[in-house]
């Protein structure tokens, strides 16, 4: 059995690890990895390949950057021969990026069986293009591994055979307890005993100039009770410059982009995170570190439900006061999701060794 596994963004790289990682062990599956190159500065994309131990890829397509429709149609035209030499068993996509839908689309034109990883996940929002990927690849997918049971929930009212629906756990979380030891070990020695911990990426926050200008503000006005550290994704960093925005002196410690082993570490230790990643919300609710998510909506309700997770919205000031709460002694005590426990991928390889007959 041929399984081909299609990436392109830094999301997918934690998720796609641990399913290649567990897939290996089994003797009649061979793999073959497609990196749609969607990220291609390495280090948003190149490093967590040695990180994670994994192979690299066999093949990048190199699409690099463009709008949604660019990057997604480039993605099209150059993975569909890929699939025509190689004639893979099954593809598996991950999360809900352009390569995700792209490639998904492509295999279900050619007849190919699609697996989806992350399947599920909705938000509500489609504004989002998140949103239209999620909804898209899961309409098309043959086999969708759900992390939570929300997903299944979401999947049924859409009318999506319940036969095909895995619900498997978080494979996210799988990485994450393979690198926790790695990731403690990696914190910097002269890191504050006490700290904010900053991540801002999405396009209707920074593309938002006046609304990322008043943000910053609020990040200095927390700093006064304990340091910022914002690793600025490429993106907002050009933002920032477009607007000529300066962080607000010391209490706002501004970052290049972190390797992922680095970033999980700083998580590890935060008083509390600020974000509007998905895959961060996931992270701070399994190592209980309070999550401040600047965004309207979130597709990952349940670390909200039992997580450590708060829905703050992108009201500055309230991000101020749900920040100052907790590092005065208020945080929200959560609890860890079922089944994420390490152990979603080989559950997902069980699945797939079933559906090929062992």
């Amino acid at each position: 059995m041929l399984v081909i596994h299609v990436v392109g963004a830094r999301p997918n790289f934690m998720k796609f690890a641990p399913v290649w990682r567990a897939l290996s062990a089994r003797p009649r599956v061979r793999q073959f990895v497609v990196h749609t190159g969607q990220h291609y500065d390495a280090n948003m994309s190149d490093v967590f390949f040695q990180q994670l131990e994994i192979d690299a890829p066999d093949v990048n397509l190199q699409v690099g950057s463009g709008s949604h429709a660019e990057q997604t149609s480039e993605i099209i035209r150059r993975f569909e021969p890929v699939l025509l030499q190689h004639k893979p068993d099954l593809v598996l996509v991950y999360g809900d990026v352009n390569s995700t839908v792209a490639a998904a689309l492509v295999c279900a034109k050619l007849l190919i069986p699609v697996g989806h990883v992350e399947a599920g996940l909705r938000s509500f929002d489609r504004t989002m293009p998140e949103e239209i990927n999620r909804l898209l690849t899961d309409q098309l997918a043959d086999l969708l591994f759900t992390p939570s049971a929300d997903g299944n929930r979401n999947l049924a009212r859409e009318g999506v055979c319940e036969t095909k629906v895995h619900l498997v756990g978080n494979v996210m979380i799988d990485t994450l307890v393979r690198m926790l030891a790695a990731a403690r070990n990696s914190i910097p020695a002269d890191l504050p005993p006490r700290y904010v911990l900053v991540t801002l990426h999405r396009p209707a926050n920074v593309d938002d100039l006046a609304w990322l200008g008043q943000m910053l503000r609020v990040l200095g006005d927390v700093g006064e009770s304990a340091p910022v550290l914002f690793p600025v994704h490429p993106r907002t960093r050009k933002r920032l410059a477009e607007a000529g925005i300066q962080p607000a002196g010391s209490r706002v410690r501004i970052l290049d982009p972190l390797p992922y082993i680095s970033f999980l570490g700083l998580q590890t230790r935060a008083a509390v995170v600020i974000t509007d990643s998905g895959g961060i919300q996931e992270e701070t609710t399994y190592l209980r570190v309070p999550c401040l998510t600047v965004r309207e909506n979130t597709e990952r309700p349940i670390t909200v439900e039992i997580g450590t997770n708060h829905l703050v919205g992108r009201d500055p000031e309230r991000v101020r006061a749900a920040a100052i709460a907790i590092l005065a002694g208020e945080a929200k005590q959560g609890d860890i999701p079922p089944l994420w426990d390490g152990h979603a991928a080989e559950r997902i390889g069980t699945v797939i060794a079933g559906s090929a007959g062992g």
